[in-house]
């Protein structure tokens, strides 16, 4: 097991992001159309004088494409023994990098923040996550935890099997609590508000979603010296092409303290998040800084309420894809915004689990100063275990998006959907998370 700084390196993440950049410039101007990407001399040079620009790239292309790039850029820097916030450095550097140098078009401001700091939260996650399916392998992780590792963090992986035993190490979780689940079934659309062009929306989808949290409080001795030794992730995907991921969300600690009154114990401070949420209908995605508090109420040894609560500042993009242009009518801007969950575990029989999230976007900070947007999402599922590790989970997710737009080529709208599913789930232990 290893922290930062052993066997790191400055020159290999380096050398690392520059090729993935000449990689994925061919890629793109091979398999793109346009010239966005036949990147010249004078088109750098002309990068370089050029003002930075809001761009209206596909909705996709700018929230979760440039974040997962970003997630790259960390996870070269991180898995060559690079800390938390050297390799946010690396983000920043490497983002500018290809807004002025990776394609012909001026530098975008809104690919710099979610590549750089979406990219840093996503990226953390998906690191600590890999090494952690690395680290329950023991000393020498077999192929399979490998290959698993490689693909949650593709960074890590193409570090530890380029460089061999330089980069072999195992990043310490320092013992973090870790509790995650992930589930199979069947949703049904059972409600929808001004679709447009997705009227034919599928009432019927498969769904798959996977949910962790990493160092939950409540441990005695386990620490939050290092940015993330908490984070909430989840996912879920559908066969939606409308909305494929249906979410991605991250939410870490980045400095903070713990506290302890009795059978309480939480910590609180600031938070990174990153969120991509696309209900079929609209779209919402955040990168954010928010103050909060996460904790676990303990009641007896197998009962518990555990609880998340956030509220802050970020810089978001929403707007309708139920439109003839698809996933380009969206709005950016400085994005007031708040969440909470909450999850009753009544012994090892069930959970209950109940999340909100809320967005407002009036175009602050952007040229998008005509109206206004607040998005809602609200979750409740209910998982009881049916026997060791397998349960079933009940769920229903409520999203809408209610926009008011001065500007008369756009339509006020209240967009609505509505999800119920059943699905199959694993849980990695059958406390449900509770922290001893």
């Amino acid at each position: 097991m290893w922290g930062e700084g052993e066997g790191r390196s400055f020159l290999v993440p380096a050398g690392d992001i520059l090729g993935f950049q000449i990689l994925l410039n061919l890629f793109n101007r091979e398999y793109e159309d346009g010239d966005d990407y036949d990147v010249t001399g004078s088109s750098i040079e002309d990068n370089l004088r050029a003002s930075w620009r809001i761009d209206r790239d596909p909705f996709a292309v700018n929230q979760i494409l440039h974040p997962y790039q970003g997630a790259m850029y960390h996870g070269f820097a991180r898995s060559a023994g690079l800390g938390y916030w050297e390799a946010l450095g690396y983000d920043f550097v490497g983002s500018a990098i290809w807004e002025v140098a990776g394609e012909t078009v001026p530098p975008s401001l809104n690919d710099q923040i979610t590549t750089t700091f979406g990219g840093s939260f996503l990226g953390e996650a998906l690191f600590r996550m890999a090494n952690a399916v690395l680290a329950s392998g023991g000393s020498e992780p077999g192929a399979g935890r490998e290959v698993s590792a490689a693909l949650i963090s593709p960074a890590l992986g193409f570090n530890r099997l380029a460089f061999g035993d330089r980069f072999d190490g195992v990043y310490s979780s320092n013992g973090a609590p870790i509790f995650w689940r992930a589930g199979l079934g069947l949703r049904h659309n059972e409600r929808g508000t001004d679709l447009g062009v997705l009227s034919n929306l599928h009432d019927d989808q498969p769904v798959a979603d996977f949910v962790m949290d990493y160092g939950m409080p409540g441990k005695p001795g386990y620490e939050y010296d290092r940015p993330f030794d908490y984070f909430h992730f989840e996912i879920t995907a559908t066969t939606s092409e409308s909305s494929l991921p249906e979410n991605v969300m991250v939410a870490g600690l980045l400095s903070g303290s713990k506290y302890d009154a009795g059978s309480l114990r939480g910590i609180w401070g600031l938070y990174g998040t990153y969120d991509y949420i696309t209900p079929d209908v609209f779209s919402v995605s955040s990168t954010a800084l928010q103050f909060g508090t996460t904790s676990q109420l303990k009641f007896t040894d197998a009962v518990a309420l555990q609880g998340t609560v956030l509220a802050g500042v970020g810089w978001a993009a929403a707007g309708t894809i139920a439109d003839a242009e698809i996933d380009r009518n969206y709005h950016y801007g400085v994005c007031p915004q708040s969440q909470v969950a909450l999850r009753f575990i009544g012994g090892r029989i069930g959970m209950i689990d109940v999340t909100g999230s809320a967005y407002y976007l009036d175009g602050t900070g952007s040229s998008d100063r005509n109206g206004h947007e607040t998005i809602l999402r609200a979750r409740a599922a209910f998982t009881v275990r049916v026997y060791g590790h397998h349960g079933l989970t009940v769920q229903y997710v409520a999203s809408s998006r209610d926009a008011d737009y001065d500007d008369p080529t756009l339509t006020d709208t209240l967009q609505e959907v509505g999800s119920l599913s059943l699905s199959y789930t694993f849980l990695s232990e059958t406390q449900f998370g509770i922290v001893d």
